[in-house]
């Protein structure tokens, strides 16, 4: 099969996340997919998604972030991993509910290995899905086997003694254990730290100019705007096994404004673990 025309990154360019599949095998009553109307896409080929990936023209520090839904659920997860070209490097999101010796028979932690500030696999844990001390046995033995992996949970509110707790627990058995802010609505209270406090607050709906710094790829390899047109399954504005596409940087047209996802305009760290950035940049409020 034919390489496509390589893609090459705008410099500002801060992420890249590949959904591999919008599908999870958990139900959790926050998940950030959730936020809007989330319709579930189909999923391609491991050969396509590995045709996709292998257009870009990478950059040291910049990895590929395999995610979803759950990653691991596609059929291909394992080829995919270990026919993407090795000069790109990879990161994982996964809530690991899967049989990690898979892994560690097929590949080599060197692939998922790379000088950052943080684990590149990156396993969520869920108090109200899951239980804290299998998972940790799971992390515990991807980590002997040289992974580079660790904890995140969300500090929802509802959560937050059960994390404290598991935050404990991982430091005394040697996991690195981190958090993030909930992201959302809960008692009528909207949570998380934006720089557009009106932007996902969903009572206004504004048209505006919106650049990003992230390469959204949907599952079916369609590339979108933002977070929000992703999970909205709003119009995309290319998909990378076109030949043709190119990845333009710029301000866009946008007229959802008030209904965005909290990933694109929430203030954060950025991949260097520096906070005060934010995906999105926008004009015209």
């Amino acid at each position: 099969m034919d390489e496509l025309t390589p893609i090459r990154l705008p410099d500002d360019c801060n992420y890249i996340a590949a959904f591999l599949t919008l599908g999870c095998n958990l139900k959790c009553s926050f998940c950030i997919n959730r936020f809007g109307s989330l319709e579930r896409s189909g999923t391609i080929p491991g050969r396509d998604w590995v045709r996709a990936i292998n257009r870009i023209m990478p950059r040291k520090g910049l990895p590929v972030t395999l995610q979803g839904g759950e990653p691991a659920l596609h059929v291909d997860f394992i080829r995919i991993i270990n026919d993407i070209k090795p000069d790109i490097e990879i990161d994982i999101l996964t809530n690991l509910q899967f049989d990690e010796t898979e892994l560690i028979r097929h590949v080599s932690p060197e692939r998922l290995k790379r000088d950052a500030p943080y684990a590149s696999i990156r396993v969520s844990y869920h108090p109200e899905a899951m239980e804290l001390k299998p998972l940790a046995k799971k992390v515990l033995r991807l980590k002997q086997a040289g992974f580079s992996v660790g904890i995140w949970a969300i500090k929802h509110p509802l959560q937050e003694g059960k994390i404290i707790e598991a935050g404990q627990y991982c430091a005394a058995v040697g996991i690195d254990f981190r958090t993030k802010e909930f992201l959302g609505f809960y008692d009528n209270r909207l949570y998380g730290t934006y720089s557009y406090p009106d932007a996902c607050a969903g009572n206004i709906r504004e048209k505006v100019l919106c650049r990003t710094t992230e390469l959204i790829i949907g599952s079916d390899c369609n590339v979108y705007r933002c977070h929000g047109d992703l999970y909205a399954k709003r119009a995309p504005v290319g998909n990378m096994l076109d030949n043709e596409f190119s990845i333009k940087s710029g301000f866009r047209e946008c007229g959802f404004y008030g209904t965005c996802n909290p990933c694109d305009v929430k203030l954060k760290t950025n991949r260097q673990e520096v906070f005060g950035h934010t995906s999105v940049e926008i004009k015209g409020l």
